[in-house]
C-alpha cells in the first residue's frame, strides 16, 4: 500500500508542474499582448489615436488679413481697413478655474497664476475696472463679449496671458475717410467683408488678402495647455490699389456737376477729366455720389458710376468721328465748300437743323462749328454704309472701355446691314447709336493725341504688403487716324469755339477745342417715345499742345433744351484742371477756320 501511495504522489507531481508552467505561459502571453498593444498605440500609433486625440485638443483662431487700401494718385486714402479684436469669454470655464498654469517665456518655466491675478492683468490691458472685468468673466454663459475693437498689439498681450476661457476674435473694419468723394468708384462692402460695388467689388480678391491662423491646445477641462502646441500662421495682408484719380479735382468736379444738376433739375449728370498723354482718368464725377460709409442714404440707381454704365445716344458730338473719317478717307477737307439748303432729303429721308436758315455755302468746319445735321448727312453720305460703321467701331463705339468697374456699357452699334433707311444717315450725327460718356471721351482723346488712342486708365498700380509697387498692365495703344488727320480735326474743333456756336467753351489764356451734343432720351418707364433730352459738351485744352479732355453730360435737364448750357461746368472744371497741373497758358494764335465758304 505504502509503495502504491508513493507511486501515486510521484505521478501527481509532474501534473502540478505542468499547471504552474501553463499558468506562467498564459501570464507571459497576456503581458506580451498588452505590451504589444501599448507599443502599437503609444509607439507606432497604427490607428492614429494619439493624433486624433491631439486634433481634438487643438483650437484654431482665425487671424484676419488686413484688407488693402484704395488710394488716389497722390496717396490720399479713399478706403482703408483696420484690424480690431473682440475679447470673448466662456464664463463656465473661467468661473470654475481658481488657478491655472502659464508658460513664462523669460525663464522657460511654468508658473502658477491665480484667477484674481489673471483678471487684474486683463483689466489693466483693457483699461477697465477689475471688478467690472471679474463680473464679465463670472457666470454660465458659453460666449460673452468682454471688450470690443482692440488693437492688434493689445490682442497679442492678452493672448499671452493664457487666461482660461478667454479667446480673441478678429474683425476687420472698413473706413472711407473722404466720404462721397469718388464714392461710386470706390464702392463699399457687404456685411463688412465682401465687395458689393465699385472697385471694392471688382478688385475684391486682390484687396482681401489671405487670413492667418493661431493654433493651440485646450485640455479636457477647457484650459489652455501651457506647454502644448502653439502654432502661428501669419495673415497675408491684401494689396493696396493706387488710382489715377486726383481726389481734390474729383471733389471739385462732383460739386460743379451736382450744382448744375440741382439748378436745372436734371435726372443726373456726370463729368470726366482725362489726361490725353497717358489715358489716365483724373476725375470721374457723378451726381448724388454715395458715401461708402453709409451707401443706403442714396437710391440704388445712384450707387454705380454712370460715366461708364449709362449708354445713351450721344448726338452731335459724334460728328467729330464723321469728319475724321471723311478726312482720313480723302473724301473731304476742313475748308471744302458745301451748299446746304434749309432741309436736305436723300433716299426719301429728310433732315433739318436745330436753327432756321436758308440755302448757305458752308465749309466742313462750319458744318461742325454750327452742328448742322443737313451738312453732316450731305458730306457723310460719301462714306459707304460699311465705312460709317467701321469708323464708329475704330473709334471704340460698341466696345466697353474696361477700366475695372462693374457693369461697364459697350453701347449699341448695330451692324451696317441691319440699318434701316434713316439710321444709315442718323449715325453720322449721333442718333441710332448709343455709347457711354467714357466712350465719347476715348474717341476725342485719340484725335487730341495725334490719332493714337490710349485706353482709359483708372487703376495705376498695385502695392504689395512689403511696399513694392506693380504697375497695372496697360492695354496697347491704337493708331486710329494719321497725325495730319488728327490735326485737321482739332482745327475744326478749335474753330467751333473761336468762330462757331460753341464760344461758351472759351477760356482766358488757353486755346480750346470743343463740340456739343443734344439727343432725345427714351422714357425710363417703358412707354414708347422720348422723355426729355441728353445734353453734352466735350472739349480739350490747350490746343497748342492738348493735355486734358473734359466732358460734361446732363440727363433730362428741365427747360428749353436750346437754352441749356454745359459751358459753365466745362469751363470751371477745365480751368481747375489746368491750374491743378500747372499747365502753362497758350502762346500761339488760335485757329480760326472760316465757317462760311466763299
Amino acid at each position: 500500500m505504502a509503495e502504491s501511495t508513493g507511486k501515486a504522489r510521484k505521478a501527481k507531481a509532474p501534473s502540478a508542474t505542468r499547471r504552474l508552467r501553463l499558468g506562467l505561459g498564459v501570464m507571459l502571453t497576456l503581458l506580451l499582448v498588452v505590451g504589444g498593444k501599448l507599443f502599437l498605440v503609444q509607439g507606432l500609433d497604427v490607428g492614429g489615436m494619439a493624433e486624433a486625440a491631439l486634433q481634438n485638443r487643438l483650437t484654431p483662431v482665425e487671424l484676419p488679413a488686413e484688407r488693402g487700401s484704395i488710394l488716389d494718385a497722390n496717396g490720399t486714402v479713399l478706403a482703408s481697413s483696420v484690424i480690431r479684436y473682440n475679447v470673448v469669454v466662456d464664463q463656465r470655464v473661467n468661473t470654475k478655474t481658481e488657478t491655472f498654469r502659464r508658460f513664462n517665456e523669460d525663464n522657460d518655466e511654468l508658473v502658477k497664476v491665480s484667477r484674481d491675478q489673471g483678471i487684474s492683468e486683463l483689466a489693466s490691458l483693457l483699461g477697465m475696472d477689475t471688478a467690472t472685468v471679474k463680473e464679465a468673466l463670472t457666470g454660465e454663459q458659453p460666449y460673452y463679449i468682454v471688450a470690443k475693437d482692440l488693437k492688434p498689439d493689445v490682442e497679442d498681450r492678452i493672448s499671452k496671458l493664457q487666461i482660461p476661457g478667454i479667446v480673441t476674435v478678429g474683425t476687420s473694419k472698413r473706413v472711407y475717410p473722404n466720404g462721397s468723394v469718388a464714392g461710386g468708384i470706390v464702392g463699399f462692402l457687404k456685411d463688412g467683408t465682401t465687395g458689393q460695388a465699385g472697385l471694392e467689388q471688382t478688385q475684391d480678391e486682390i484687396l482681401r488678402g489671405t487670413a492667418g491662423k493661431r493654433l493651440f491646445e485646450i485640455g479636457a477641462d477647457g484650459l489652455r495647455i501651457p506647454v502644448g502646441v502653439d502654432q502661428l500662421t501669419p495673415a497675408v495682408n491684401g494689396k493696396d490699389i493706387k488710382l489715377t484719380l486726383n481726389s481734390d479735382l474729383q471733389y471739385f468736379a462732383q460739386q460743379a456737376i451736382q450744382s448744375q444738376r440741382d439748378k436745372l433739375s436734371a435726372d443726373w449728370g456726370v463729368v470726366i477729366v482725362q489726361d490725353i498723354k497717358t489715358g489716365d482718368i483724373i476725375a470721374m464725377a457723378d451726381t448724388n455720389s454715395p458715401d461708402p460709409n453709409d451707401p443706403g442714404k442714396v437710391d440704388a440707381q445712384d450707387r454705380g458710376v454712370r460715366a461708364v454704365t449709362a449708354a445713351y445716344e450721344p448726338g452731335s458730338v459724334e460728328k467729330m468721328i464723321t469728319a475724321a473719317a471723311l478726312i482720313e478717307e480723302g473724301k473731304s477737307s476742313p475748308l471744302e465748300k458745301f451748299t446746304i439748303p434749309s432741309s436736305y432729303t436723300v433716299d426719301g429721308q429728310t433732315f433739318s437743323d436745330a436753327f432756321a436758315h436758308g440755302t448757305e455755302d458752308r465749309t466742313l468746319a462750319g458744318i461742325l462749328g454750327w452742328s448742322m445735321n443737313t451738312g453732316t448727312v450731305m458730306a457723310g453720305q460719301r462714306l459707304s454704309k460699311e465705312q460709317r460703321h467701321d469708323w464708329l467701331q475704330k473709334f471704340g463705339i460698341g466696345e466697353a472701355p474696361d477700366i475695372g468697374l462693374p457693369a461697364e456699357a459697350a453701347g449699341i452699334l448695330t451692324p451696317a446691314d441691319e440699318w434701316d433707311g434713316r439710321q444709315q444717315y442718323t449715325v453720322l450725327f449721333g442718333q441710332g447709336v448709343s455709347q457711354s460718356t467714357l466712350q465719347t471721351v476715348r474717341a476725342f482723346q485719340s484725335v487730341a493725341n495725334n490719332g493714337v488712342m490710349l485706353q482709359p486708365r483708372l487703376i495705376d498700380s498695385y502695392i504689395n504688403p512689403d511696399g513694392t509697387e506693380e504697375k497695372a498692365p496697360a492695354q496697347p495703344a491704337r493708331q486710329i487716324v494719321s497725325p495730319d488727320t488728327a490735326r485737321q480735326v482739332r482745327d475744326i474743333l478749335e474753330s467751333a469755339v473761336t468762330e462757331g456756336q460753341i464760344k461758351e467753351a472759351a477760356l482766358d489764356g488757353y486755346r480750346v477745342g470743343a463740340k456739343t451734343g443734344t439727343s432725345q432720351s427714351p422714357c425710363d418707364d417703358g412707354t414708347a417715345g422720348f422723355c426729355g433730352f441728353t445734353a453734352s459738351m466735350v472739349g480739350m485744352a490747350p490746343m497748342d499742345d492738348p493735355r486734358f479732355i473734359v466732358e460734361v453730360v446732363l440727363q433730362r435737364p428741365k427747360g428749353d433744351i436750346y437754352g441749356i448750357s454745359n459751358g459753365p461746368v466745362f469751363r470751371s472744371v477745365m480751368s481747375q484742371t489746368l491750374r491743378t497741373f500747372n499747365v502753362p497758358p497758350s502762346t500761339g494764335e488760335p485757329v480760326r477756320l472760316p465757317q462760311f465758304a466763299k
